[in-house]
Formats: structure tokens, C-alpha cells, sequence
């Protein structure tokens, strides 16, 4: 992390972030990071494990940088995971936490952690390096302490890129958002916070500061079409979005290009464990893509995606370690035509129907593309006679019985699905399908979607 400070300094006065409204040089980040290890220096050692409860803004960049110089193995803890965070706390063994009050302050509270050791991180203290706790979504299970190296994950991104005037959109307890945190600051490029990550918000930042790239989620693209923000502001400096977190939708693509003619996207592919890999579209419109680069090698085994990455994870906190011959089985299974590469979807959400294997994005794009449908989930439901059948959970924009929608459904999806693909079980929902990153919620039920 020390080369990423000396990186920082060569800035010098040059914008680093817009938080706000207010500009922020790379000297005030660089000073602001100095000034907040001098008030932690007495309360949080070097090596300890340390909750940094905050999310995007320049004070919260800073005391990330801070508990990073200090070597400290961070845990970040965002609004995103509120509920998780004595969860992850636990896990983690966080020995004091550390936060940004409403003064822009910060503030340190000890934790009575229990005594919390282990080979993980014996390596970053006896290394001298700084550690990043991160964790799994938790669908499958109880959640995964993934463990990494910070200084080795920091050092992807020497090799250097463009500078870009980026929109914040995934914290910083999500690999996509520490990705673009070092992304920015390697290449001298301006973090721009917005408001909120609705839709109305994000467009106003872009038109108000100019924002050149838009990292986010196809969820959250479909609810930029939905609100008709892209019309009513000014997104002529946008260049690039890129996209990522889950599988996009054809049906949304297509739509989120048409009107945003202008505007390139690009398909992003990576794991907490893994970091980031390079991706490289095989053209706009297209779901098939490249995958690795420096660093990274890919291999496909059974249909399944395999990462062996530079900057993987050191191992897990409460799971055995998934390595086989430095490799990561991503469990998302893929289809492959030379060297391109589909993203299908993870293996556990794979529908079987009597032996039939669906896959939810592929119903959940036709569905989308009903004028009446605003949002939907598909889901493996269990039936006695086939293992499973295929059920929806749909958001609608207009108001239409459940029986209406299922016969419009039907002779909508005849001529564009096999008939195995076809939802059997249809549930109507006026509650976000989405959650607070902006994922499909896919960890549940239907009945407990609703």
C-alpha cells in the first residue's frame, strides 16, 4: 500500500473526488490519511483487526487508506450490510471498530472480541502487509470470511490504465467497489459520490459533474429504464458502462443501448476471492466475452468457469480452502465458442425440469421483455412428478389479476420458450425484487419474496 501513497503523491493537486459537490484534491486525501492514522496511532495497533464502519466519502476513503497504511487487516463495514455486521464482526474477530460521525470525525470503539488467531492472518502480520476482510453474499449458507492480501491485491493495478471520472456505485465491502477505489486512485483518475444510487440521483451526478463511467448492475440498468431518468438530464459526458455482480438479461441490454446510443458496455467478470479479471466484449450488444489477462488464467471444466488468479484470496476464515491447483471453481456454469465465453449462471440456481436443465436469466428475459412485466425473478421450484418446475415471482407496472397475467404469459412465452421453460408457478409482487446492492433477490422463496 506504501507505492499506492507514493502513487497518490504524484498527483499532487489534481481532483481525486467529488463528494457532494465538493472537489477534493490528492494532497487533501493524502493529508486527511495522515491526520487520521495520528489519532488512531494509540488505540488501534498495527496487525489488529479493525471494522471500518463506513461507506463512500472522502472522510471514509481516508480512514480506509489509514487503518491500510497502518497495516491493519480491515473489515469494512457498509449501510449496505447493517444487518450483517455483527455477523461479520464475529467472524472476523474485529477487535475495534473505527467510523466517520455526522461531524465528518472519526471515531474508535474497542470490541471484546474473543482472542481470534489464525494461520490467515499470522501470514499478513509476519509479511507486514495490510489485510481486507470481505465476505460472501451468504445464499447458500452462513456467510464466508474471505481473506486478502491488500498490498498483493493493490498491486494489479500497477500495470496502470485510463483516468476516468467515475461514479461510486458498490461500497467498499464489495470486491467491485475496492476495485474501483484502487482503479481510480493508481491512475490519477475522480471519484464521484452521488447522493444515492437511485436512479434520479445518479443521472443529476453525471450531468452535474460530468461523470465519464457508470460501474453497476443490470438490475440497477433495468431500473434506469423504468424511471426515464436517461431523458430527462444530460448524459452526453458519459463514455463507459460497465457491468457486472450477477447475469445481465439480453432483453436489457438491448434496451439500456438503444438509449444510450452513444455510450459503450462492457461486460466486468470477477470474484471476492478472486479480484477482478480483464474482460474484453466481443462487441457492444453481445453477451460473450474474454476473460483474464495479467495475472489470471481460466479453464473450463464440466461446463464450469475455473479462475486462477495472482491476487487470489489467502483462504477463507470459516470454510475449508477451495484451491485445487491454485485454481477457484467460480460455480457459474458456462458457454463457450473459442476463446468467448457466455456467463449462464451459477450452477445452484440451474433448473431441473425432468432432467431439462433451464436457466433463470434465460425465462427471466423473456418475461422482462412483456410490456406489462416491471421486474422478475425465476426460480427452481419443487414438483413431485418432474424434481423440480420453473416459478416467477413478477412485479408488474400495470394493474392486472394473476390470472389475467398467466394467460398473457402463456401465449406470450409459447412462441419464444421451450415448454419445460415455461413458469408453472406464478407469483405477483408489489415489494423491490432487487436488494440494497442491487442484485436480484435470488436467496429466497418465492412465498418469502412476496
Amino acid at each position: 500500500m506504501n507505492c499506492l501513497l507514493k502513487q497518490i503523491g504524484k498527483y499532487a493537486d489534481q481532483p481525486c473526488m467529488i463528494d457532494r459537490g465538493r472537489s477534493y484534491s490528492f494532497n487533501e486525501l493524502a493529508a486527511q490519511v495522515l491526520f487520521f492514522q495520528g489519532q488512531m496511532a494509540e488505540h488501534i495497533p498495527p496487525g489488529s483487526v479493525a471494522g471500518a464502519m463506513t461507506d463512500y466519502s472522502f472522510q471514509g476513503v481516508a480512514l480506509f487508506l489509514a487503518l491500510a497504511r497502518n497495516r491493519n487487516i480491515i473489515v469494512p463495514l457498509s449501510k449496505d450490510s447493517l444487518q450483517k455486521h455483527d455477523d461479520f464482526m464475529e467472524i472476523a474477530g474485529v477487535s475495534v471498530v473505527a467510523g466517520i460521525d455526522e461531524n465528518n470525525q472519526i471515531f474508535i470503539r474497542e470490541r471484546n472480541a474473543a482472542s481470534f488467531n489464525n494461520d490467515l492472518y499470522r501470514q499478513l502480520r509476519s509479511m507486514g502487509n495490510a489485510g481486507l476482510v470481505l465476505f460472501s453474499s451468504g445464499s447458500s449458507g452462513s456467510p464466508k470470511g474471505i481473506v486478502h492480501n491488500l498490498d498483493r491485491l493493490a498491486g494489479a493495478y500497477k500495470a496502470g490504465g485510463k483516468s476516468w471520472r467515475t461514479l461510486i456505485f458498490l461500497q467498499m465491502d464489495h470486491i467491485g467497489g475496492v476495485n474501483t477505489l484502487l482503479y481510480s486512485l493508481w491512475n490519477g483518475g475522480v471519484l464521484v459520490i452521488p447522493e444515492s444510487r437511485m436512479p434520479e440521483e445518479v443521472c443529476q451526478c453525471i450531468q452535474n459533474n460530468q461523470g465519464e463511467l457508470l460501474p453497476t448492475s443490470p438490475t440497477f440498468l433495468n431500473l434506469l429504464i423504468l424511471s426515464n431518468m436517461i431523458n430527462r438530464y444530460d448524459l452526453s459526458s458519459l463514455k463507459l458502462i460497465t457491468y457486472g455482480t450477477e447475469p445481465m438479461q439480453e432483453i436489457t441490454l438491448k434496451r439500456i443501448q438503444s438509449l444510450l446510443p452513444r455510450v459503450r458496455f462492457k461486460q466486468t467478470y470477477g470474484l471476492s476471492e478472486t479480484g477482478i479479471l480483464q474482460t474484453k466484449s466481443r462487441e457492444d450488444g453481445t453477451l460473450w466475452v474474454k476473460v483474464g489477462g495479467n495475472g489470471f488464467d481460466v479453464r473450463i471444466k464440466d461446463g464450469r468457469l475455473w479462475i486462477k488468479s495472482a491476487y487470489s484470496m489467502l483462504g477463507y476464515l470459516n470454510a475449508v480452502s477451495p484451491f485445487e491447483d491454485g485454481y477457484i471453481d467460480t460455480g457459474d456454469m458456462v458457454e463457450r465458442n473459442g476463446d468467448w465465453l457466455k456467463i449462464l449462471g451459477r450452477e445452484s440456481e440451474l433448473i431441473n425440469v425432468g432432467g431439462n436443465k433451464v436457466f433463470p436469466v434465460e425465462v427471466e428475459s423473456v418475461l422482462q421483455s412483456m410490456p406489462e412485466v416491471e421486474d422478475v425473478v425465476v426460480y427452481g421450484a419443487s414438483n413431485p412428478l418432474t424434481g423440480q418446475m420453473v416459478a416467477a415471482v413478477v412485479k408488474l407496472e400495470a394493474t392486472v389479476s394473476l390470472s389475467e397475467f398467466k394467460s398473457a404469459m402463456r401465449i406470450f412465452c409459447k412462441e419464444r420458450l421451450e415448454s419445460y421453460k415455461i413458469p408453472v408457478k406464478v407469483l405477483l409482487s408489489e415489494e423491490s425484487l432487487h436488494s440494497e446492492r442491487f442484485k436480484k433477490k435470488r436467496n429466497m422463496t418465492g412465498e418469502e419474496r412476496c
